[in-house]
């Protein structure tokens, strides 16, 4: 079992006795809130609230993976160049991201054990603050713009972005549900979450990079990205000379995203009709 730089000893010791602090306890525990939704396969996630000796209360999640095909090991191991499981990568993923100074989740600890279709693996992680922009972020830029701060909301996106497309590596999936927003007095706190994917291309990087931003482009409400995107987008470029060639690309991304969506869409009302 490998303990994260910010677990302390109570955490460690109240997660010790929820029994999870191996492989084979955490996948039998029966506790906390399941997450469980469609397409997860071998995966499940649980959300925990746990109080330790100090009298504080965590919330964490604690993500299980049990197997699986043979193809995604290979991807993993093509991506990653190492055949690490999937609690590992994105432990190590959450650590990189705070290092590159991208607001993110902690991690706490991950277990893992080889065995049939790659073995078992476990992750918990730190819950972070707010509410997903795909919820609240409608809501919170009208009440922005009303008051002259978009602008401020803007840069705080872009920098995040920013920080992670210069620390080499890309999101995978930059939408706006995996971006959460914490309204606080007197401002706000951009966090992003879900880096198992996260990863450092070692070759067309533009175009991992504009994937991300049509991402993102696409599942923002659509009134922020009107007043907003040259705005973000020459942000996020910090005057580089080739934010046509970005915008460009970014536009013919989200409209595919966008296309493939709508086609989505069509297929499950067919289905359901």
């Amino acid at each position: 079992m490998i303990v994260g730089e910010t677990c302390d000893a109570d955490l460690l010791a109240a997660l010790k006795a929820e029994g999870l602090d191996g492989v084979d306890k955490a996948f039998d525990y029966r506790g906390g809130e399941d997450l469980d939704k469609p397409g997860l396969g071998g995966r499940w996630r649980t959300r925990l609230r746990l109080t330790d000796a100090a009298g504080r209360t965590h919330e964490l999640y604690l993500k299980r993976y049990d197997g699986e095909p043979l193809a995604a090991r290979f991807r993993r191991w093509w991506t990653y160049g190492r055949m690490d499981s999937p609690a590992r990568v994105e432990f190590d993923n959450i650590r990189v991201a705070r290092r590159l100074g991208v607001p993110t989740m902690r991690e706490v600890l991950f277990d893992e054990r080889p065995g049939p279709r790659g073995g078992r693996s476990f992750l918990v992680v730190t819950a972070v603050p707010g509410d997903a922009l795909s919820r609240c972020g409608e809501r919170f830029l009208d009440a922005e713009e009303r008051r002259d701060g978009a602008k401020s909301f803007t840069a705080a996106l872009a920098g995040l972005v920013a920080a992670l497309h210069a620390g080499g590596y890309v999101h995978r999936d930059l939408y706006a549900s995996h971006v959460f927003l914490h309204e606080r007095e007197g401002g706000f706190d951009l966090h992003l979450i879900d880096l198992a994917r996260m990863f450092r291309p070692f070759c067309r990087t533009f175009r991992w990079r504009v994937k991300d931003l049509a991402q993102l482009k696409y599942s923002m409400p659509s009134a922020w990205v009107a007043a907003h995107w040259e705005e973000f987008l020459s942000a996020y470029l910090g005057g580089r000379p080739d934010a046509g060639r970005y915008a460009r690309a970014v536009e013919r991304k989200a409209a595919s995203i966008r296309r493939r969506e709508q086609r989505r869409a069509a297929r499950k009302a067919g289905g359901t009709a």
